[in-house]
């Protein structure tokens, strides 16, 4: 799923407005952290999600491992926080990023 980059300009300016719905400190993207991000995703597809790592390629991997396992894709990532998404097969508009915060 390759997004146009109007697609990611419009996402990036919904998750300014987001607060990061999980956050990965020193033990990493263990099996509790795995199952939010996966039930974030299905419920809102657009997350933005709070790094803690040692540098700045430890934060980089740890972001494509998590892409790779929620089979979702990276629109921006800036310092300790990434934003993610993964498009849900039948959204909820209450629960929707997309749906919620929609841009003109």
């Amino acid at each position: 799923m390759k997004l146009a980059p109007q697609e990611k300009k419009h996402f990036r300016t919904i998750a300014h407005s987001l607060s990061p719905v999980v956050t990965i400190a020193q033990k990493g993207l263990t099996e509790s952290v795995s199952e939010e991000i996966e039930r974030a995703l299905r419920q809102h597809e657009l997350i933005k999600i709070k790094i803690f790592a040692a540098d700045r390629d430890s934060r980089k991997a740890l972001t494509m491992e998590i892409c790779k396992a929620a089979n979702a894709q990276l629109i921006q990532s800036i310092g300790n926080v990434a934003v993610i998404f993964r498009a849900a097969e039948k959204p909820d508009p209450k629960l929707s990023n997309l749906l919620r915060f929609k841009t003109t």
